[in-house]
């Protein structure tokens, strides 16, 4: 009953998640510490080397990064790591360029490790204050090479702040910089970390940690505290408006203000920074200072930070900075303690949960733990809280997802300081942002506060029965914005708020609610476009089966929709899917969901994957889809919102017919389950649709394939329309839609095949003789039309006509699909509607089936058969090429499929008809298919062609070589080969070079591969073709055939540029390696002389550079045969040097000076170095006059005669062309000589 297959999305969802998804890297142990050891050890000896350096890092990374999601493997080696570092940088002979790279290990392994653990092992005795400080005070703030020493440095000062001695006692120690000596070191530390919170690398981090140390040090407190504020409040008082708006809003000055933009944008810019790192000190500052120290400066500093309207930045992190300083300020107004009014939910083991779960049977209902609550007592709330509690709930509504969060994680923190009265309104004011008024933005703030007040137990349950219905929504939104939609994020954070309630909550609280969330959360992990929302769902889910136990199926459903199984979308809509309905807890909320949500989303897949669904989900409620869902359908089917019509549409043809499958089981009727009214609305879509004209413009691109298959699933759910005129109306939108694009076709041509099986059928397998003769007529003529598309169309549709429709009129089709599939230079662009003819042609003779003694008009016959393969065969040579690549290979794929499909039909039932020449032409074309270079069509061949080889039932006859082709390719060893992989495909194929049968096509297809631009095919087919050629290279005979094929190839494609410039960047590479040695020993051998032959008419006239340059490297190669030849090459080479292209005149002289370095007995000894002179030294892009001196010159020296001018005379009656010496006539011209084939200048 279910459509267990469908067809792949384009772009499954955002992720682009692979369906297999492997397992987490899960690591037991830190492995590597010798490695380690042995990498900080050999920091003495690379320092120096650049390279080696390098290479240490690499490693040194390579190893930590390892850890980045299990980081607490390195803790019990952190100390020896540091130790280790420490030493060289303590060690007074290590080179600064060592102590540099120590840190820059040290900075690796805090970035892994986080320094908040890491910087806890840095010593901090007394003794280490004054030297770290000389250290960091010695290092250049600007120096973007040594960031991390300055970093670490920073970190290691502010540990070394926690000494439990007043720092005035060591202002007596000596500094190495007897300047400093005068200057207390508080004064010190608290410059240099002020200094480094203004600039712009990761030191001001570093900087705000140890301000935060340092500042709140009894001793520096009560002298600094108050100037330090004072000078951050100046900061942040003093700061730009570009500062706020952003440097980039600058750039838009130009013209005349381009030196004033640019002097703005850098003070902005360095505004941002200070701005950046006195908001970071503040946070730092009042997270980690008493709360009786810092109070008296918070109303000022919150004072401040109103007036600059810091949240009004357009600046991310000033943003997210300025709502985490406001919530610090609010902790600090409110007094640490624990609300005793706040939920406790009591035992949080989830062990022990599940321990006294098994062991009762029950869930246990925990009290909570009231031990710790304390009584409400009533205190003053600052007026200021309020303030701070309105920026934080402003924040929920920023534009960036870090500024919520944080804003979030703060009124979860405010609140539990408050009054139970107070931090009630703080709910309702976050229950506020779920208006649909609000935008997305404020809905995912809301649910990820709602989340951290739940987890806190600040969401008393009292408040569920207004919480849960938002979060139910929130589940479920889905924003439309133009061509997409936003809300992804906000059905993430409610399935966060779902996860925090299974932790939170008792499960007596969330009784009342429970079948809501888990069905809501059943349909997020299985019907979210999001993979993400998906997975988030489905942990939510199994947080809750597992701390609530209350969801029904839970253990079950969890094991089919696991956090990995909704990986796959598909997987989600059409499988699982029909498991989890089978429990009528979740049936009709699924169905209510794809009904409402999912077959009117923006997204045309999900509507498709969506109707799919509610085809594969009916036979589980029949009744509720016949009798609730198709009443809710036949509205939108006719509505005015394109979206909700074309899902509609599609979901009443798959629920038809799932009823109809589900009718026939127990041999009732359709109708039996619809009523009148859905039958006569099923049947009034169409002239609805059409009376309001809705199949024209993009509408109707929609609306013609939603209704073919609504008329394709009724036709086979054999509605009783039979005789009515809508099935004229169908057949009229099936022919009108013919003519449209492919997609289009497609679902018209389904539509046609099953409307005539039902409703044209007199009785079985006859059809109304005028019917038929409409039908074929009218796509008979289509096949000739100047539209390519209703050429298409027409093709497709003769293709899936029933075999009653073309009986008796068979050979007509064939006849017609057969001209269709011929390449004329008249239709050369038409290649779509030649391969749906190929296509098409198979797809008649599977229909009509086989029979040797039949007429020809009724089935594949010994009259038909011989024009069917012809047609197949001759488009396996269609190479069409246009503006968009190869459209021929639609042509050659359409023909090997229908080679293969008639072939194993006539193999089964009359195999006389094939006869061997007709099968040595099939399997030697698709070995040529499989020989070249586009890797799509070099797999489909291949398959094709080990189909054949390998049939056993039917087996195809007359394959040439059979043996040998199944010890090349055998039964049972060929399933992994992956013939679109070069590197395994052409092993193989050049192995069909040593059957004869196979020699030629193997070898034209290879030289396409050979002699390409794609470097991984050239390089695969090269070496297989020449580890063949080593194999035959001692065997003369043998290497006289092959060399006698490539030259049959050559010739019969001479002026083909598709395959003579590849064979002749083929032939260049098999001379450069030697592969006819065994010819070279021959004076003027016939192979040489031929080839010469065909590289001059192959060039001649010709304009075409790369043509050119691959002729003359083959001339460079063929040097190495001896004799007459020779002389005959060099004349050629020599013509070359004069053409009237520069490039080639260049390009030809450093070859041949190559050659000559090579080829040391073509020149006399004591010309060589004459020769090889001229051809360095001269420009041979000079005037042809100038070159041709030079070219002269060496055609002395070469002993080859020089090219005489070819004058062009001209009389009144005749042209003539003559050689001559002299320049007697006018009208002269560079040209080719017919007589000779040489370019003569």
């Amino acid at each position: 009953m279910a459509l267990s297959d469908a067809e792949n999305l384009n772009g499954e969802d955002e992720s682009g998640e692979p369906e297999v998804i492997s397992s987490a890297n899960v690591l037991a142990a830190f492995t590597e510490s010798a490695e380690i050891r042995d990498l900080i050890s050999s920091l003495v000896d690379v320092q120096e080397d650049c390279a080696a350096q390098e290479n240490t890092i690499q490693k040194f990374m390579v190893i930590m990064n390892r850890y980045q999601e299990q980081p607490h493997l390195l803790d019990p080696h952190l100390e020896w790591m540091m130790n280790l570092l420490l030493e060289l940088i303590r060690c007074e002979t290590s080179p600064l360029l060592l102590v540099h790279l120590s840190f820059k290990f040290l900075y690796i392994i805090s970035k892994v490790r986080g320094y908040k653990v890491f910087m806890q092992f840095f010593p901090h005795e007394v003794a280490d204050m004054q030297p770290v400080l000389d250290l960091l005070c010695r290092q250049d703030p600007r120096d973007t090479e040594t960031w991390e020493t300055r970093y670490m440095l920073l970190l290691w000062l502010s540990m070394t702040c926690l000494i439990p001695f007043d720092l005035s006692r060591l202002d007596g120690l000596q500094s190495s910089d007897p300047e400093q000596n005068r200057e207390p070191i508080m004064d010190r530390i608290l410059s240099v970390a002020m200094s480094y919170l203004q600039v712009s690398d990761k030191s001001r981090d570093a900087a705000s940690v140890l301000v935060s140390k340092f500042v709140t040090r009894p001793d520096v407190k009560r002298k600094r505290l108050g100037d330090f504020l004072d000078w951050v409040v100046g900061i942040i008082s003093q700061s730009s408006d570009l500062s706020m708006s952003g440097h980039q809003d600058t750039i838009a000055l130009d013209g005349a203000l381009q030196s004033l933009s640019s002097d703005l944008s850098m003070s902005g810019h360095q505004d941002t920074i200070a701005l950046d790192g006195a908001l970071q000190s503040l946070a730092q500052l009042f997270k980690h200072g008493k709360r009786e120290d810092i109070l008296q400066y918070v109303p000022t500093v919150l004072q401040c930070l109103d007036q600059k309207k810091i949240a009004e930045s357009s600046q991310t992190m000033l943003r997210k900075l300025a709502v985490k300083v406001v919530q610090r300020m609010g902790l600090t107004f409110l007094k640490p303690r624990l609300a005793g009014w706040r939920y406790q939910r009591g035992s949080r083991s989830l062990a022990f949960n599940l321990s006294q779960s098994e062991a009762s049977g029950n869930v246990l209902d925990v009290k909570p733990d009231l031990g710790s609550i304390t009584p409400e007592e009533d205190y003053d709330i600052p007026e200021e809280v309020e303030n701070v509690i309105e920026q934080l709930l402003a924040g929920l509504k920023d534009k960036e997802t870090i500024v919520r969060w944080s804003a979030a994680k703060g009124i979860g923190r405010v609140t539990g300081r408050l009054p139970k009265e107070l931090a009630d309104d703080v709910v309702g004011s976050v229950l506020d942002c779920f208006s649909f008024q609000e935008t997305e933005n404020a809905w995912h703030g809301g649910c990820l506060a709602l989340a951290e007040l739940g987890r806190r137990g600040l969401l008393l349950p009292s408040r569920l029965s207004d919480v849960v219905p938002l979060i139910l929504k929130a589940l479920v939104y889905d924003e439309r914005r133009g061509a997409c939609s936003l809300g992804w994020n906000v059905r993430d954070a409610a399935c966060y708020v779902c996860w925090a309630f299974a932790r939170a909550y008792e499960p007596k609280e969330l009784e009342l609610y429970v079948n809501q969330i888990a069905s809501a959360l059943v349909i997020a992990a299985l019907f979210d476009r999001n993979v993400s929302c998906r997975k988030a769902a489905s942990a939510a889910f199994q947080e809750n089966v597992g701390r609530q136990g209350t969801f029904p199926h839970g253990i079950d459903i969890l094991t089919a929709a696991d956090y990995f199984s909704v990986g796959n979308l598909n997987n989600c809509y059409l499988t699982i899917s029909v498991y989890i309905a089978g429990f009528e807890e979740y049936t009709k909320p699924m169905i209510d969901h794809l009904v409402t949500r999912k077959i009117n989303h923006w997204d045309g897949a999900i509507r498709e994957l969506a109707t799919k669904a509610l085809h594969n989900l009916t036979p589980r409620a029949p009744d509720y889809m016949a009798n609730t869902v198709f009443p809710q359908l036949l509205p939108m089917a006719t509505g005015m919102d394109m979206h909700k019509r074309h899902g509609a549409i599609l979901a009443c043809a798959e629920i038809t017919h799932a009823l109809y499958k589900l009718a026939a089981q127990s041999n009732r009727s359709v109708t039996d389950f619809l009523s009148t009214e859905s039958i006569q609305g099923l049947k009034a879509i169409h002239q609805t649709l059409s009376d309001r004209k809705q199949y024209r413009g993009f509408g109707g691109e929609l609306m013609r394939p939603a209704v073919c298959l609504l008329i394709e699933k009724l036709s086979l759910s054999r509605m009783p329309f039979k005789d009515d005129p809508v099935i004229d109306g169908w057949k009229s939108l099936i022919d009108d839609s013919l003519n449209a694009k492919q997609s289009i076709q497609e679902a018209a041509v389904s539509a046609l095949a099953a409307l005539c099986q039902e409703y044209y059928q007199l009785q079985p397998g006859k059809a109304d003789t005028h019917t038929q003769e409409q039908f074929v007529s009218r796509y008979l003529l289509g096949l000739r039309s100047a539209e390519v598309q209703l050429r298409c169309g027409c093709a497709l549709a003769l293709g899936s006509l029933p075999v009653f429709m073309i009986h008796n009129r068979l050979q007509q089709v064939l006849d017609g699909l057969q001209n269709a599939c011929r390449y004329t230079q008249k239709e050369d662009g038409f290649a779509e509607s030649r391969r749906d003819a190929a296509s098409a042609l198979a797809q008649v003779c599977v229909s009509v089936g086989v029979c040797a003694q039949a007429s020809p008009d009724s089935a594949v016959c010994e009259e038909n058969v011989n024009g069917v393969y012809e047609a197949l065969l001759e488009c396996m040579n269609d190479y069409t090429t246009d503006s968009r690549g190869d459209v021929g290979s639609w042509v050659r794929a359409a023909a090997m499929t229908g080679l293969q499909d008639v072939t194993l039909q006539v193999a089964g039932s009359a195999p006389d008809l094939l006869s061997p020449a007709i099968c040595q032409r099939m399997m030697c074309s698709l070995a040529q298919q499989a020989a070249e270079k586009i890797d799509r069509y070099r797999a489909h061949a291949g398959a094709v062609f080990l189909r054949l080889l390998h049939s056993t039932e039917p087996v195809v006859p007359h394959i040439p070589h059979r043996e040998e082709l199944l010890d090349i390719f055998p039964l049972g060893g060929v399933e992994s080969l992956n013939w679109s992989a070069p590197s395994q495909a052409f092993p193989h194929v050049t192995r069909l070079l040593g059957l004869p049968a196979y020699r030629y096509h193997t070898l034209l297809g290879l030289a396409v591969s050979v002699g390409g631009l794609t470097e991984s095919t050239v390089r695969y087919s090269s070496h297989s073709l020449f580890e063949h050629l080593k194999s035959i290279q001692q065997d003369e005979a043998e290497m006289l055939q092959f060399a006698n094929t490539l030259l049959l190839v050559f010739r019969r494609n001479l002026h083909n540029d598709r395959v003579s410039v590849p064979v002749m960047r083929m032939m260049d590479q098999m001379l450069a390696n030697g592969c006819f040695e065994i010819f070279i020993h021959q004076e003027s051998h016939p192979f040489c002389v031929e080839l010469l032959s065909l590289c001059k008419e192959e060039i001649k006239r010709s304009k075409d550079t790369k043509k050119l340059r691959s002729c003359a490297s083959v001339y460079c190669g063929l040097i190495q045969f001896k004799g007459d030849v020779r002389k005959k090459i060099l004349a050629q080479l020599m013509l070359l040097l004069c053409h009237a292209f520069p490039v080639i005149r260049k390009t030809t002289a450093a070859q041949v000076y190559e050659m000559l370095l090579m080829y040391d007995d073509v020149v006399d000894a004591a010309v060589l170095d004459d020769v090889m002179t001229v051809l360095s030294d001269s420009n041979w892009e000079s005037e042809l006059a100038v070159v041709r001196t030079y070219r002269n010159q060496l055609c002395d020296w070469l002993g080859v005669p020089r090219p005489t001018l070819l004058t062009k005379v001209t009389t009144l009656t005749h042209t003539t062309h003559i050689h001559t010496h002299t320049h007697t006539h006018t009208h002269t011209q560079q040209r080719h000589c017919p007589s000779c084939h040489l370019i003569c200048v």
